[in-house]
């Protein structure tokens, strides 16, 4: 069994269908108000890299980097088929998107999740995310849940001295 990670087109119809399975799951879960999905068109534009996790080729995992400004990003659309929840992919997922979000300069990442997606939020504390309070366009509801996490330190705004 081969497992690949790699930024992917979301406008693919396996992935297409991807999405349309973590739509599904999220909507049996939360009430649809305190949804806050990206469409597929949203995921495939220019401020956002969607992660995708293939099984010897077939579509089973994803997530994304939505870029919020030059030090910040935001964890997205993270989504692992239900066969394979609990063997890692998802803090692979992670990775990959942390290690895209270093290597552009983003220090810290966001996210938010449901109030009852605990496997999620074990993903998320393994990675050393921290719960915090809502970001951006967010707002705190009792369906929702807040993390953050410093990639590297921000740059200081004291200078220096020898």
């Amino acid at each position: 069994m081969s497992i690949t990670i790699a930024p992917e087109s979301p406008l693919q119809p396996d992935i297409r269908d991807l999405i349309a399975e973590l739509n599904a799951t999220l909507l049996a879960l939360t009430p649809a108000e305190y949804c806050h999905h990206m469409t597929v068109e949203q995921m495939a534009g220019p401020e956002t890299t969607v992660f995708i996790a293939r099984r010897d080729g077939e579509v089973v995992g994803c997530g994304a980097l939505r870029r919020i400004d030059a030090h910040s990003g935001e964890v997205k659309r993270m989504f692992v088929r239900p066969a394979l929840q609990g063997a890692g992919l998802g803090g692979r997922i992670l990775s990959a998107i942390e290690e895209r979000a270093l290597a552009e300069g983003i220090d810290t990442l966001m996210l938010e999740t449901g109030h009852n997606f605990h496997a999620a939020w074990r993903v998320y504390e393994r990675a050393g995310f921290q719960r915090r309070g809502a970001f951006g366009d967010y707002r705190e509801s009792p369906f929702t849940v807040f993390y953050g996490k410093q990639l590297a330190p921000a740059p200081s705004s004291v200078p220096q001295t020898r």
